[in-house]
């Protein structure tokens, strides 16, 4: 009885050291893209990590985008003029919500296009001899996961490289399975990532970049945007090589 009681606490420690484990279900390809996204970001702004700052000013265009709108549109629904005499407000109103509607819609579509996050440059840069550049620019950070494809891509470039007329800059890309990430069950290895990401971050800080014949911008014509990637393929090719074709060849 005695021994019994000396193994409880060594049986309490190891149940409390257990890790759960994010589930996602595999087949939901936005959810999935969705909590790896997250985790890249988040590896690269870890504390215990590359400590990155998240350059916002962005994301802060699009809210005050979003709020112009949104302010718009409580004008159309609340202002206190009777019907019909409203009509030139609602109308105005109503052009000026879906006009600003359609410029948040562009800047997502042709600006962010695969971007997740922007990065601040850092003070001091890890490899000052390799790298010095991460102290002048900050990083962009793009994701890919193509429709009906298991490979996962990760981007990280310069933001505003060249004063955003040097195509393309510097950048490493690494491109792997989900399957390295996600068992059968759908339970999600965050650690094994965040660790993927980190090295990554820091080949791109040594200044180990990828070939610029390799290089894929993101830009995807008018039929990708509609869904039809292998249409677009067919009729008129394609030039830039993808992170899932990259790593066929190798």
């Amino acid at each position: 009885v005695a021994a019994a009681a000396d193994d409880a606490p060594e049986a309490d420690d190891a149940s409390s050291t257990e890790v759960e484990l994010l589930q996602v279900d595999v087949g939901d390809v936005i959810k999935l893209k969705q909590v790896l996204d997250e985790t890249v970001a988040a590896s690269l702004l870890d504390p215990d990590g590359p400590a990155l700052a998240e350059d916002q000013r962005s994301d802060n265009i699009k809210l005050a985008i979003m709020l112009l709108a949104c302010s718009f549109a409580f004008v159309a629904q609340f202002a206190p003029l009777p019907f019909p005499e409203s009509r030139p407000v609602l109308g105005f109103c109503c052009t000026a919500y879906f006009i600003l509607s359609g410029i948040l819609q562009l800047v997502t579509t042709f600006y962010d296009r695969d971007s997740i996050m922007a990065t601040q440059p850092v003070e001091k840069a890890k490899y000052p001899a390799k790298n010095s550049e991460v102290e002048k620019y900050g990083i962009r950070v793009r994701t890919q996961l193509p429709r009906f494809s298991e490979h996962y891509t990760v981007i990280l470039e310069f933001q505003r490289y060249g004063g955003g007329t040097a195509a393309p800059g510097p950048y490493v890309s690494k491109t792997w399975s989900v399957g390295n990430f996600f068992d059968v069950d759908g339970f999600f290895a965050e650690d094994i990532l965040m660790d993927e990401v980190e090295k990554a971050y820091d080949t791109f800080c040594q200044g180990k970049f990828g070939k610029s014949e390799d290089y894929d911008d993101g830009k995807r014509g008018i039929l990708h945007l509609l869904g039809f990637e292998g249409l677009e393929e067919s009729l008129f090719g394609k030039n830039k090589k993808s992170g899932a074709a990259k790593l066929k060849k190798q």
